[in-house]
């Protein structure tokens, strides 16, 4: 199984994905989780305006993780087109062309979960972005994503970590 875990920033889904691979159920699984620092460190521009360059290799790192059989990452596609939807220096055209690109990956995924950033405070982590609007704008756009571009499966989780595994396990393993 690929499951694939989208949300905006500092929602909790490296937390969430840590704690799934603790899980007995998830103990053959690969996770994979965003490199945010090592990008940033490499001149990849990060959050509130990232380049088409930069979201070509985060859309590749995507596509990787898509290679591999039962896997759990806390990015998707659908991250990867919320953000490039919401930088301002990539040309409207450009923007379009590259999500219904990306969005063909969709389905690749057996699930999707949404991790809701309601209740959750934003942490500072020294790479993204602590800007509260921002981040609204993200969630609202992958949401909007998601009713476009249906996933196979998508389980919506909010709450604690204990809550949001607790339905996460629900769903898939019921």
């Amino acid at each position: 199984m690929r499951i694939g875990l989208t949300g905006t920033v500092s929602c909790g889904k490296t937390t969430l994905v840590k704690a799934l691979k603790k899980l007995p159920e998830f103990k053959d699984y690969k996770i994979a989780t965003e490199r945010s620092k090592y990008l940033k460190d490499q001149g990849v521009t990060l959050n509130e305006d990232s380049t088409i360059k930069g979201q070509i290799i985060f859309a590749a790192e995507r596509s990787l993780e898509l290679m591999k059989e039962n896997i759990i990452t806390d990015r998707t596609v659908y991250d990867v087109c919320a953000f490039t939807l919401s930088a301002k220096s990539i040309d409207w055209n450009i923007k379009q062309n590259f999500v219904e690109m990306l969005m063909l990956l969709t389905k690749e995924y057996d699930y999707i979960i949404y991790v809701s950033p309601e209740g959750v405070e934003i942490e500072d982590n020294g790479t993204r972005t602590t800007d509260s609007k921002y981040r609204e704008v993200i969630d609202i756009v992958i949401q909007q994503l998601l009713k476009e571009y249906i996933p196979n499966k998508l389980i919506e989780v909010k709450g604690t970590t204990k809550e949001r595994i607790k339905i996460i396990k629900q769903v898939i393993f019921s």
